[in-house]
């Protein structure tokens, strides 16, 4: 519901969960801290994610794999923006280890040839998410295999070596 109108009243949060707002107000004193637990359990979604795909341990076609799939999996379950959380140092942190780690990942994927060297620094940060996103929300239909599947040949034909 908060993906859809991220402006909704807990009382419109209450009715559609089917529990009165007072028994959401006994677990969250105000709507921030309601987004505060949404926020930081899609962070630990994907902190999960990214430790399931061993992208540091798996062979690099693996890893990259079952990081997409985890990722998209997580996006269609907890389908919020973290933008508004940014000005929250914590949360800001915690994004920021998060992409530094897939960071990491994408130079190995690199370094090992999955990728093509040369393209501009980032570009590949830049647009797996965007990829992950676009198929999480737009091809619900499509299982999380088999949206990673597309994801990742998206993302080899274009930035592969072959």
């Amino acid at each position: 519901m908060l993906a859809a109108d991220p402006g909704a009243s807990i009382a419109s949060i209450a009715a559609e969960a089917g529990v009165d707002r007072r028994t959401v107000y006994r677990r969250f004193a105000s709507r921030e801290d309601l987004l505060a637990a949404v926020y930081a359990a899609r962070l630990a979604a994907i902190e999960e994610a990214i430790e399931d795909a061993r992208l540091r341990e798996a062979p690099v076609a693996v890893a990259l794999h079952r990081y997409v799939e985890n990722v998209i999996g997580v996006n269609r379950t907890w389908p919020v923006d973290l933008t508004d959380m940014l000005a929250d140092d914590t949360v800001r942190a915690r994004r920021d280890a998060l992409a530094h780690e897939v960071d990491v990942f994408l130079d190995r994927a690199t370094d090992e040839g999955l990728l093509r060297a040369g393209i501009p620094e980032g570009w590949a940060s830049a647009l797996l998410p965007r990829l992950m996103h676009l198929v999480a929300r737009q091809f619900p239909a499509l299982s999380p295999a088999q949206a990673a599947d597309v994801v990742v040949d998206t993302l080899l034909r274009g930035l592969g070596t072959s």
